[in-house]
């Protein structure tokens, strides 16, 4: 890999809450060399010292508080953690991704949010789920309508499972977003809503062809919910993840 293996800490967002040292440690443990927080506002100073006692790289962050807080605030926390690839990771109405007019106002938004980002030498990005890729506007999934829209500098995570579950050939869509597409959500289940998802490798994503469709973006495993132990999976999804390399 290019880049460190990163950990979406939503992941683990219990386990943290009452010991985030103690995970920390541990997914750096499983061979993880990143980690992505979701809410970089929480002990800022705190959490970068502990990253960077363990050798941990801030991959990048979420940052619904950019929609709700003080920005300039919010993206000094950001500068403390350490990454420059700051995400906004929904909190925007699903239904402005069904009409050209709520794409506007959602690229409005976000243009918005990247020139305050770039002040402080930091770029935005947006994550999606299912309801940015189930609504076609003009025959293409909203995702890429709104990226019409984005300026230049406003890059896209994409989260694979999400797409795949919203109606997306996701090696295609990835490669339809080309260089916009800096971080990819690696992760896997059943692909349905509201099952549980596994160890990535173990589900139904075709996770090698989405990793060659976008080679050069960070690779972030998450799993949103988990029917097993969260360490196990995230064990199995370094070690699939890992084979891949040397296959």
């Amino acid at each position: 890999m290019t880049r460190p293996l990163s950990v979406q800490l939503y992941t683990v967002r219990d386990r943290l809450a009452a010991d985030r040292d103690g995970v920390l440690s541990r997914i750096a443990g499983l061979g993880y060399g990143a980690v992505e927080p979701y809410d970089p506002t929480s002990d800022p100073k705190g959490f970068r010292q502990v990253v960077d006692d363990l050798g941990l790289t801030v991959s990048s962050t979420h940052a619904y508080a950019l929609l709700g807080e003080e920005p300039a605030a919010v993206f000094d926390a950001i500068a403390t953690i350490g990454t420059d690839l700051v995400i906004i990771p929904g909190g925007i109405a699903h239904e402005e991704f069904t009409s050209r007019d709520g794409l506007a106002r959602t690229a409005d938004l976000l243009n918005g949010l990247a020139g305050q980002a770039a002040a402080h030498g930091m770029r935005l990005g947006y994550h999606n789920h299912w309801w940015e890729i189930e609504p076609r506007i003009d025959g293409r999934h909203a995702l890429e309508a709104l990226a019409d829209l984005l300026a230049p500098e406003v890059f896209l995570e994409i989260d694979t499972y999400w797409a795949a579950v919203g109606g997306a050939d996701v090696p295609g869509l990835l490669g339809r977003l080309a260089d916009r597409v800096l971080a990819l959500h690696v992760k896997d289940g059943p692909g349905v809503k509201e099952e549980p998802h596994t160890a990535v490798g173990q589900g139904v994503m075709p996770v090698p062809e989405i990793l060659a469709a976008a080679p050069g973006a960070w690779r972030i495993v998450e799993l949103d919910s988990c029917a097993g132990d969260v360490f196990d999976a995230l064990a199995g999804s370094r070690a699939y993840l890992a084979s891949l390399e040397v296959s």
